[in-house]
Parts: structure tokens; C-alpha cells; sequence
């Protein structure tokens, strides 16, 4: 099934997930009427190549063209849907910028497959109850909403009754001046008089009851949302912070915080209008009856206090725009963005709520600020929050924050404890809310982050968020976590490497994977990983981490599609290809290489024994020359004079050609083909004599993916980001250009 056919199956809150992600970036209409066009490109590609993008772009505009001759063709024009128009807005806002509209979309549609593998992770058991849960909450809440309207009600019987005993008591005696005559219809008047009295008085009492009835439903309402939905949905935003492929929508949330809020207040306006009416008609029972409003009105300001001010929430964690996929890690001097959003959003907030950033290790740990480094930001950055949402959402994005080192006045003491990687500060936002005659403090936190001065402490940093992250909570926010690091059991640390790996590449590990890696790092029988075994020295995870971004930037499409056995140590792969037929090969990772490179074992059984060969791995730099499928399909090896590709089968028995086919097609490398008749035509290849491996590139060659002339690594990095270049902007170019493999085939 197509893919966007299976994303409107989903649930509301899924789809709600699916619609924020084109939110101001591309129209959703555009989405749905061309998603099989759209889907039967690859954006990926075209979100690194220009030529493709406009290929990509061309692609669309042919087919809404298409589409709209169909409409005029069949003189249902006003049936269907406006394809002109979309023609029209792609030219007006990619016909220029072609590789903006591909890394849009290539963006989206791997968000997108991370909401259907949410979805899909979650059918069977919880995702009923929780349907089922959700859907409670929703009927608890109208029926608080139904039973207001008929409070309401009441109160306006209630003023009635009053404002006709009020005529009567008043009236009464001038009528008997008039017409002496009525004066013996007194008593009458005055049982009639009681008896409205007693009815007022029920209805008072009545009416009260109702509303006690209703706060302490709210009351119930109200320690679900804040002890139960709000911190669950905290932790699946903190999870899906580190990979975690989960639902992060606040719709559901917002429309329970909204329509509470809107019950509350109006009870205070019914509490303060049964006042006014018991102070403009006087009864007996005035005094007792205003003591009952004033402890009603206490308790109900009570409820909205403790909602409201746990209503502001960081709906997007602090993130750099060069390290999306990685949150919670800052640079100093690099710009970052963070949203907050208001989860109360009734009109009668709008424009009153100015948020204000500030930069803390954490108030509630005041001793630990000792030797922990301290920042400020750059520039003061308040913000209203604004509908700023087809939702309407009261929200606001901070898009231009950054940090500077704050110089401490006391010598020595922002020397810290800790490790840079492993320093951990929080962002605090604050506001004040001014309504009805009450203040409200509102303020809330981002989750944990790490101030880093260099690029190449990202890794170890990211090892840190993950690790804090899968230990603790927003509520036990614990930032001296690494001054004594509890272990991590292998269970959440197995299930934390495969998000990883399916946020990069839209699939996870698999068991026979894990096994591997589990070797490498769990060493005692309690399966707990310690943090010094996972990120110190020659630590695992930078070992993985550089895979990781291997995987990211020349092998996502195989890794995606299962091809890569990837985690398969020596031993393994020998006992896999024994007896499989001759030319089978596995590809994996190399375990020799540190900064990542992958190569592929194959089994020689033509002279009788069967002997498994391994090329030489091939590292970020060959694979940027040279794309994996490339390699595979025109690899040759030379031995006792003849030369051939001794691969054939793809572990276990698939035929090369039937898998790397597609691939290679579309990665060709080399410049653009240029008719020059007078030149022999070459290709990039590759070769090995006496199954000994191609050769590597210099020692000395760079790690960059991109390089513009005359600047500095630091240099580069501050321009990109002053300019809003990302990394996927950049383009490389070894040596000079020159491919270093580049062989003359006649």
C-alpha cells in the first residue's frame, strides 16, 4: 500500500503528527493529490544532487499538469481539486530552489515513516488501552462541559426567581397605597413571598452542589492530565529526543488542557455571578451562603492555578540546525532553535503570555553550579506566544539562540568536575500570567543539555544525552548523573542502539546484530553496561556513532533494505559462508576500523576447500568516490592470471545482480558525461591481486564531507551557520576533485 494511504489510516493524534510535519514548509494539499508521484521519487538523492532536484521538480509539475488536463478533459473542473494552483505555487516558491523543496520532502517522508513504524509498534494490547483510555478522558470532559451549560442554566432560573420575589417585596406597598383594597390579600402576599424565598434558597443550595459536584470531577480530571498524560507524554517526548520512534503530537493534550480551563473559568464567572445576585437580593441566609461561594471559589482557584502553571511545556527540545537529528547539543556561538507552546489555549490568554529564556545548570541543585562551567545567552530573546498554527496553538519558536561562556569573577571555580561531554545544564523559560484579577507563575524547562566548543565532541555528547535520557525523567531531573554514572542494563541499551539506527536509516537491529555488539560491551553475568566500558577511551560507541554516520551518508537505501548484515563478527561470518555455494558473500562492518568502514566476505570453494576472503574495508572517503553497489557489482580479482568477480550470491543464495542492480544504476559515479570523441571512455573501478585489497587512501586524508577554499574548519562551521547552510548543503571534494581511483577501461 502506498505510503500516504497507510498514514490516513492512522488514528487523529497520528495524523495530527503527520499534518505539523508540513506546517509551513509545504502545502499538505500538494501531499495528498500528488503523493504517488511524490512517492516514486528519490528524494534523498535529490536532496544532495541539484540535478536531480530539478528532475524531481519537473517530475511533479508534469504530473499536476497531467492531472489537470484530465479534470478539463472530463469538465469536472470545479469537482477536483486545484492542480493549477499547485503548479503555480511549486514554480512560485522551488523553481528556483529546487534542493529546498528535496530536502523538504525528504525530511518529511522519512518522518513519516517513523510515524507508520510508531503506529505499527504500538498495535496489540497498549495501543487499545490507550485508545480506549484516551477516549474515557474525552467523554469525562464533555460531560463536565454539558453539566456547566446546565449550571448555567440554573443561574439564570436563579435570577429570575430573585429579580420576581425582588418585584414583588418592592412593589407591594405601593400597590396597597394605591388600592386599599389589596391589603387584605397580605397574607397571601406574603406566603407567596416565603415560598419563593424556600425555592431561591433550594436552588442555591442545588446549584452549589452541582458546582462542588463538578470541581471535584475536574479535581479527578485534572491529577490525570498532570500526574498521568502530561509526564507520559513528556517521557515519549525525552524518548523520541534519542531515536525513539513514538508520537509527540500535543493535540489530545491541548484540547484536554483547553477544555478544562475553559470549565474552570467558568465556574469562577458562575461563582462570581451567584455572589453579585445574593448581594443584590438580600436574603436571610446571605452571610452563610457567601462564606460557601468564597470556599468554593478558593478551591476552584486552586484547580486553575495548578493547571495553568503546568500548562507551558518545550514542545521542540533545543536543537542545532547542522545536528537536527541529535538534539539537546549546543555549541557555543552556534545558533539553535527551541518551541514552547501553552497547552491552555483559550482566547482569553492570547498576547498575555511573554516568555523569557534563561540559562541555568539547575535551580534546584544550587550546589552543584561548583566547578560546573556557566553560560549566558548572546542576545536577550523574549517572545509573546502567538496563534502560530492552523490549530491555533498559543506557541512560540525561539530560531536564534546561542551561547557565549559566562567568565566567573572567583578564580578557579568554573573549573569543572566533569567532562565538557558530560556537563549537563537545563534552559529555563518563564512567564507571567495577569487574568481576572490573579497572577500566575508559569515557567518550565528543556530537558538536560550539553554546551560542546568542538565539533568532535559531539559523539561522546550524544553519548551522554542517551545515557541520562534512558535513566532518567523530567521529573527527576538529576544533572549530577555522571558524577557517579549508574549503569545501564543491556535490555534499554540493545533497545536505544536500534533506535539509532532506524532514525538514520528506517531500520533497526535485529537480534543476531545485537548479539554481536552485546559481546563487545556487556562483561558481566548482570547484563549491565557501564558508562566508563560504553563511552571512555577507545569506547564502543564512537566505534558506532562513526557506522552510524557511514550508514547515513553512503548506505542508507542497502542498510533500509536489509542487504547489510552489518554487526557479524570474523568467527560468525566464517561459520555463515562455510558450505554455502562458491562466490556467497555477507557485507559488514569492520571491526579493525575505528571510524567506521564497511567490506564484504566472500567463500572460494573452486579449488575443492572452501576459503573465506575479505576485502581491505572501505572508509567515508572511498565511498564517497565510489558507491557500495559500484563496488560490488564491478569488483575483480585477479588470481593465477585471470581475473573475475568472485562475488555472485548475497548471503544466503540471493543472485548479486537481482539486488544490486537498481542501485548501482542510479549511483554511477564520476562527473557529468561529456562527448569528446577523441578520449577513450573510463569508468571508476576496482581491483585485487591475489585477493589482496584495493588500496587505501593517504593517512593523512581529511574526515570532512565538504570543504570551501581558504577557511578553517571553524571558520566554515560559524559561516553555514550565520548563512543557514546545512550539512547536507555542502559538497565534497577530495583532493582537489580529483578522483584518486580513476582508471583508463577501453
Amino acid at each position: 500500500m502506498a505510503q500516504w494511504q497507510e498514514l490516513l489510516r492512522l488514528d487523529f493524534a497520528l495524523q495530527s503528527s503527520v499534518s505539523q510535519l508540513y506546517e509551513g514548509k509545504f502545502p499538505r494539499e500538494i501531499r495528498h493529490w500528488l503523493s504517488a508521484c511524490i512517492e516514486s521519487q528519490d528524494w534523498d538523492s535529490a536532496a544532495v544532487d541539484e540535478s536531480k532536484a530539478v528532475m524531481c521538480l519537473h517530475a511533479l509539475l508534469k504530473h499536476s499538469e497531467e492531472q489537470w488536463n484530465i479534470l478539463l478533459k472530463g469538465k469536472i473542473l470545479l469537482q477536483g481539486p486545484d492542480f493549477l494552483w499547485m503548479n503555480n505555487y511549486l514554480l512560485m516558491h522551488f523553481q528556483n530552489e529546487p534542493l529546498k523543496m528535496a530536502m523538504i520532502l525528504s525530511e518529511c517522508l522519512k518522518e513519516e515513516r517513523k510515524i507508520l513504524a510508531s503506529a505499527n509498534s504500538t498495535e496489540g494490547c497498549s495501543n487499545p488501552g490507550m485508545q480506549l483510555k484516551w477516549k474515557e478522558l474525552d467523554n469525562q470532559i464533555t460531560d463536565l462541559k454539558q453539566r456547566v451549560l446546565e449550571v448555567k442554566k440554573q443561574t439564570k432560573i436563579l435570577e429570575s426567581l430573585n429579580e420576581k420575589l425582588d418585584f414583588i417585596q418592592k412593589t407591594w406597598p405601593s400597590k396597597v397605597e394605591q388600592n386599599t383594597g389589596l391589603a387584605q390579600s397580605r397574607a397571601v402576599v406574603e406566603q407567596e413571598c416565603v415560598k419563593q424565598t424556600a425555592i431561591i434558597h433550594q436552588r442555591k443550595q442545588f446549584v452549589l452542589e452541582q458546582l462542588v459536584s463538578i470541581l471535584n470531577q475536574t479535581s479527578k480530571i485534572e491529577e490525570t492530565l498532570l500526574e498521568e498524560e502530561l509526564p507520559e507524554w513528556k517521557r515519549r517526548n525525552q524518548l523520541a529526543c534519542i531515536g525513539c520512534p513514538t508520537d509527540t503530537s500535543l493535540e489530545l493534550l491541548q484540547n484536554w488542557f483547553t477544555n478544562v480551563a475553559e470549565v474552570l473559568l467558568r465556574v469562577r464567572e458562575l461563582l462570581q455571578k451567584l455572589q453579585e445576585q445574593s448581594n443584590t437580593y438580600s436574603n436571610n441566609d446571605t452571610s452563610s451562603f457567601s462564606a460557601s461561594v468564597a470556599e468554593i471559589e478558593k478551591f476552584t482557584l486552586l484547580l486553575i492555578t495548578r493547571l495553568i502553571e503546568n500548562a507551558l511545556v518545550v514542545e521542540r527540545q533545543p536543537f542545532m540546525q547542522n545536528l537536527t537529528p541529535r538534539p539537546l547539543i549546543l555549541k557555543l556561538g552556534v545558533r539553535f532553535t527551541v518551541t514552547v507552546r501553552f497547552l491552555a489555549n483559550l482566547p482569553d490568554f492570547k498576547f498575555l503570555l511573554k516568555v523569557k529564556p534563561g540559562f541555568s545548570r539547575d535551580v534546584e541543585e544550587p550546589n552543584t553550579t561548583n566547578g560546573s562551567r556557566l553560560f549566558e545567552f548572546t542576545r536577550d530573546d523574549s517572545k509573546v506566544l502567538d496563534v502560530d498554527t492552523p490549530g491555533g496553538g498559543l506557541m512560540a519558536e525561539f530560531a536564534h539562540m546561542s551561547l557565549k561562556e559566562k567568565k566567573s569573577k572567583s578564580k578557579g571555580t568554573n573549573e569543572s568536575y566533569l567532562g565538557v561531554t558530560e556537563d549537563l545544564h537545563i534552559i529555563r523559560f518563564e512567564t507571567v500570567l495577569h487574568h481576572n484579577g490573579q497572577t500566575y507563575n508559569i515557567n518550565t524547562t528543556s530537558l538536560p543539555v550539553v554546551v560542546i566548543t568542538s565539533s568532535s565532541q559531539v559523539p561522546s555528547a550524544w553519548a551522554s544525552i542517551m545515557w541520562w535520557n534512558m535513566l532518567c525523567t523530567s521529573k527527576s531531573m538529576n544533572l549530577s548523573l555522571f558524577l557517579e554514572p549508574p549503569p545501564l542494563s543491556w535490555q534499554h541499551l540493545s533497545q536505544l542502539l536500534s533506535w539509532q539506527f532506524l532514525s538514520v536509516a528506517q531500520r533497526g537491529l535485529d537480534e543476531d546484530q545485537l548479539s554481536m555488539l552485546k559481546e563487545k560491551l556487556v562483561d558481566n553475568p548482570d547484563d549491565l553496561v557501564h558508562w566508563g566500558k560504553f563511552s571512555k577511551n577507545e569506547s564502543a560507541w564512537i566505534w558506532i556513532d562513526a557506522i552510524l554516520s557511514l550508514i547515513k551518508k553512503h548506505l542508507a537505501d542497502l542498510w533500509r533494505d536489509g542487504h547489510i548484515m552489518g554487526f557479524v563478527s570474523r568467527r560468525r561470518t566464517k561459520l555463515l559462508l562455510q558450505g554455502k555455494p562458491n562466490g556467497t558473500f555477507l557485507i559488514r562492518f569492520s571491526e579493525s576500523v575505528k571510524n567506521g568502514a564497511i567490506t564484504f566476505s566472500w567463500v572460494d570453494s573452486s579449488t575443492g576447500e572452501a576459503h573465506v576472503h575479505s576485502v581491505e574495508p572501505y572508509t567515508r572517503q572511498e565511498l564517497s568516490l565510489l558507491s557500495l553497489p559500484h563496488v560490488i557489482t564491478r569488483y575483480s580479482l585477479t588470481a593465477r592470471g585471470k581475473t573475475s568477480n568472485p562475488l555472485i550470491y548475497l548471503y544466503p543464495d540471493i543472485p548479486k545482480d537481482q539486488v544490486f542492480g537498481k542501485y548501482s544504476k542510479e549511483s554511477e559515479p564520476g562527473a557529468p558525461k561529456i562527448n569528446m570523441k577523441e578520449y577513450v571512455q573510463r569508468i571508476l573501478t576496482v581491483t585485487s591481486d591475489e585477493t589482496t585489497p584495493p588500496p587505501s587512501p593517504p593517512n593523512g586524508m581529511s574526515d570532512m564531507d565538504f570543504d570551501i577554499p581558504n577557511l578553517d574548519a571553524g571558520q566554515e562551521e560559524i559561516l553555514n551557520d550565520l548563512l543557514g547552510i546545512s550539512e547536507s548543503d555542502a559538497v565534497f571534494f577530495p583532493y582537489g576533485g580529483i578522483p584518486y581511483m580513476d582508471m583508463f577501461m577501453s
